[in-house]
């Protein structure tokens, strides 16, 4: 039941959306190209991240790039 509790967790890494050209799902209501989103959850093929409507969404890794953070 981790997903309860993810709004919560810390973040593991941050990602920069680069498009959202769908083939299946419409996902340009949830997300923005160009805005960094914080992963919640990973695995081998998603992103689980708060989007834009401020709940956690998983979404094809192909959608985002890592961010690099400064340190």
């Amino acid at each position: 039941m981790i997903h309860h509790t993810w709004l919560k967790r810390p973040t593991m890494k941050k990602v920069k959306c680069v498009h959202t050209n769908a083939e299946k799902y419409i996902v340009d209501h949830v997300l923005t190209p160009g805005k960094t989103y914080e992963v919640k959850n990973e695995t081998e093929e998603f992103y689980f991240i708060i989007d834009n409507t401020g709940k956690v969404g998983g979404f094809y890794k192909d959608y985002f790039e890592v961010v690099e953070e400064a340190k």
